[in-house]
């Protein structure tokens, strides 16, 4: 049912109600009908069937399998070493997972627990779980709406809406029916928005999920989509876990048709599990991110789920509030057309109800702009008030759109006023020109008139100055018959003004390929001058209202979503469309907000973006918050954001070239013949340890050059062309591992030694192989000369020290046999400066 559009009457027909409200049993009835009003929580999987989710990933699987397998077949420090990894793994993911969902939570706790209503025909406070359709529900200053409500009766009534809409002035409610062109809500409230000023009543027409906010709260309890970096390690997961299936079942059945026994071909098998797995992977993935979160934090940018980080590095579009994020949240005066400038600044500070204290002002935010304008051109407010006294208020309210003040100045008594322009000019005798005072003309009407749209097609909130002395003779208690004659001085627009970086920061987001688009609650006008000043897009701005989105079928939309920048008037429903037609068209979308209505599209969105001074719900929805509420805090976060997804890719780049040299040469070896060069402890060592310190230093890696001039990337993590690299690194390794370890067997060496010889030369690939996967953003990195150093000294402590010998099965080694490992390591430079010319 459009309620807006039926009368009172109609409405409280339909509802079968009046005035006098319900009686209490017609209200029990309907309370047993309807249900209760109150938000329903969808049950959700408890700590327990979390933390055991966490082992349902294929590389995961593939661990414990190997483990078990090595503890049957004796090996119980493998298998140990094994699970601890995994128990890790589980650990990290459900701690995430765990803390992710408090949306709801947040929503409920914003719920009116009273409202005042009227039943029996006498007012009473009832639970606000108690409403029902048709209760007559009233409403004064302070409170909060606790259903949502066709008005019936106003009072100046005047409702915050921001945490719904986003728009930051009140609204102003009355009951009068709306046309059928009119998209506005002036004569509904809606629940868990608040009452600024004013009195009315209000009939309930739609109670607990049904409400507005209730189908936030429906919407944000959908599950959340895969992030882009999920959606990738997913797939590089099932791969890899394939590729172990396959290389084990292959080498498994090789060497038990050669006769090998049992416990052998089994110790071969989880050697390849355990080769073919990399099981430092999440590890190094999880404090790589977590580190980016700690560099994020210092730029204002606080990241509440680990993945977020990356995804914005694959942003390619940015759904932006306007209030407070591309402006500063602060009316301010832009624009002034005055012949008397002083009086205007007198007017600004005398005509004004709003507080300076501690660096804040308090008050209405049109008085706060005034007031910070006459302060700037040295008129306090205070000081002034102390000099001239104010002898008679007359407020402002929504039916005469002016305020009026009288104040002593200079032993005579003057009127000051503001209020809107053409109200004003009505009651104007004079204007003051640079001339002086004279009568005003037709003629000064129409280029104040002219002023005016100027200034309000700059999307400008315009309001017109005057004044008048007062004789001795004329009574202060008469009010109205003093806002006569009035000497008309000029007007002063306002506006909430562009932040300063936003320009910059949106310059630099379309440099690195990234689509910016405004989504406010606010009007069209406003929005567009604001898109226009700080060059949200280049010619023509395409614009939308929600009406506008309404009247499209969802492929009209779809077809012109791409070249809308501006969306203004929307709702939350909206929102949650604009992000999943975006999406649709292949876009990685970020949606940024602040409000309750903002909830559902940052849950949707691939990122979501929740300002630092917002609500509760939008910051549990959101996968990172802005401190400073900021947009150039958001293209910082791109910028790091870029950085993490190519580290990523380096170290597993790095990682994965390990991984298929491990396989190739356990596989070519038993091809071969030859004994498994490489025990289970050993491949581990090669895989966590070794890989570990350099594959994470590879994480932390400073931005390549041109980071943010380059379009985003959709490539998976192994683009094609690095797969070629990969396995060029992994079969050199092999090679070189397999030629150093079978001429250590033909020399006479014994197993032992051999086997020490393979594993130190594998080792010094990986040492040698982490330097061709680094950055080109210069030697900033310390970390990774540390780490590198690291492991070369715990490679040395494995082959020296003999407690590690014992576990490690290695011995140690001469000089000479150093050289030789040198030599047939340092290949790894040689065909990687060749692949890097020849690969593109």
């Amino acid at each position: 049912m459009n309620w807006k559009k039926l009368s009172v009457d109609e409405t409280l027909k339909k509802l079968n109600t009046n005035f006098k409200g319900l009686n209490s049993s017609e209200a029990q009835k309907r309370l047993a009908e309807h249900g209760k009003n109150e938000l329903i929580e969808e049950k959700k999987a408890g700590p327990i069937q979390i933390f055991l989710g966490q082992f349902m990933d294929i590389l995961i699987l593939i661990l414990i399998i190997a483990a078990v397998a090595a503890y049957y077949v004796g090996d119980t420090l493998d298998a140990i070493v094994i699970l601890i990894v995994v128990v890790i793994n589980a650990v990290v993911g459900f701690i995430q997972e765990y803390r992710a969902e408090k949306a709801m939570e947040k929503l409920k706790g914003l719920i009116s627990l009273e409202a005042v209503v009227i039943r029996d025909g006498h007012e009473q406070k009832v639970p606000a779980e108690e409403l029902t359709l048709g209760d007559i529900v009233l409403l004064e200053e302070g409170d909060n709406v606790p259903a949502d409500l066709r008005i019936i009766k106003s009072y100046d009534l005047l409702i915050d809406e921001s945490a719904m809409t986003g728009e930051s002035l009140p609204v102003e409610k009355h009951p009068n029916i709306l046309s059928s062109d009119d998209h506005g809500t002036e004569n509904m409230a809606f629940m868990e928005t608040d009452v600024a000023s004013g009195r009315g009543k209000g009939v309930v027409v739609k109670i607990g999920m049904g409400t507005e906010i209730g189908k936030i709260a429906e919407m944000i309890q959908e599950g959340e989509e895969e992030t882009p970096l999920q959606r990738k390690i997913a797939g590089l997961g099932k791969t890899l876990g394939l590729l172990a299936v396959l290389v084990c079942s292959v080498v498994f059945a090789l060497e038990y048709l050669q006769g090998t026994p049992l416990v052998d071909t089994f110790m071969t098998a989880v050697s390849l599990a355990v080769a073919a797995v990399p099981e430092g992977l999440p590890a190094i993935l999880t404090l790589t991110l977590a580190l980016g979160m700690q560099r994020m934090a210092k730029s204002n940018a606080i990241v509440r789920k680990l993945l977020a980080v990356e995804t914005l590095g694959s942003c390619n579009v940015i759904c932006t509030d306007k209030t407070g994020t591309l402006t500063l949240n602060q009316m301010t005066v832009r624009d002034t057309r005055a012949n008397d400038t002083e009086m205007v600044y007198k007017i600004s500070a005398l005509c004004n109800n709003a507080t300076q204290s501690d660096g804040k002002i308090l008050g209405d935010p049109t008085d706060a702009a005034l007031l910070l304008y006459a302060n700037s051109n040295g008129y306090n407010r205070k000081e002034l008030e102390e000099k001239y006294h104010r002898l008679l208020e007359i407020p402002l309210d929504s039916t005469r759109k002016r305020m009026t003040t009288v104040n002593q100045i200079d032993g005579e008594r003057y009127l000051l006023i503001k209020g809107a322009p053409e109200v004003l000019l009505k009651k104007c005798s004079k204007i003051e020109k640079k001339d002086g005072i004279c009568s005003i003309k037709p003629e000064d009407t129409d280029a104040a008139i002219k002023n005016l749209k100027e200034m309000t097609g700059n999307a400008l909130r315009v309001l017109g100055f005057a004044y008048r002395k007062l004789g001795p003779e004329e009574d202060l208690e008469d009010k109205e018959a003093l806002e006569k004659d009035l000497i008309f001085v000029g007007l002063v627009g306002m506006m909430d003004p562009p932040r300063e970086e936003a320009k910059n920061a949106i310059a630099t987001a379309k440099k690195a390929g990234i689509r910016v688009v405004m989504i406010t609650g606010d009007h069209k006008d406003t929005a567009v001058a604001i898109a226009q000043e700080i060059d949200l897009v280049e010619g023509d701005i395409v614009a939308l209202t929600g009406s506008d989105l309404d009247a499209l079928s969802d492929q009209e939309f779809e077809n012109m979503v791409d070249d809308v920048s501006v969306y203004a008037r929307v709702f939350p429903e909206q929102k949650v469309r604009i992000v999943e037609t975006l999406k649709k068209k292949g876009n990685v979308a970020s949606m940024t907000g602040d409000g309750v209505n903002d909830a559902p599209a940052l849950k949707k969105a691939a990122i979501g973006v929740a300002m630092g001074s917002g609500t509760d719900v939008a910051k549990e929805s959101a996968d990172m918050l802005l401190q400073d509420d900021n947009f150039a805090t958001i293209v910082k976060a791109v910028r790091e954001g870029r950085t993490i997804f190519d580290n990523i890719r380096r170290f597993v780049r790095f990682q994965l070239s390990t991984n298929i040299g491990a396989i190739v040469t356990i596989t070519s070896a038993s091809i071969m013949g030859l004994p498994v060069p490489f025990n289970p402890i050993q491949i581990l060592w090669i895989n966590i340890i070794m890989d570990g310190p350099p594959a994470q230093s590879l994480g932390v890696e400073p931005p390549e050059k041109g980071v943010m001039e380059r379009p985003p990337i959709k490539e998976d993590i192994i683009p094609r062309r690095n797969i070629l690299k990969i396995v060029i690194a992994g079969v050199v390794m092999s090679l070189g591992t397999l030629a150093l370890y079978y001429y250590m067997l033909s020399a006479g060496a014994d197993l032992t030694k051999a086997m020490t010889m393979a594993f130190t030369v594998f080792v010094m690939y990986q040492i040698f192989n982490v330097f061709n996967c680094r950055s080109d953003g210069g030697f900033s990195n310390k970390f990774f000369f540390i780490a590198v150093g690291a492991s070369f000294l715990l490679q040395l402590g494995v082959i020296y020290l003999p407690f590690l010998q014992g576990i490690f099965r290695t011995t140690s080694l001469g000089g000479m046999e150093w050289v030789l490992i040198l030599l047939v390591a340092s290949t790894i430079f040689f065909t990687n400066w060749l692949a890097e010319r020849l690969i593109k």
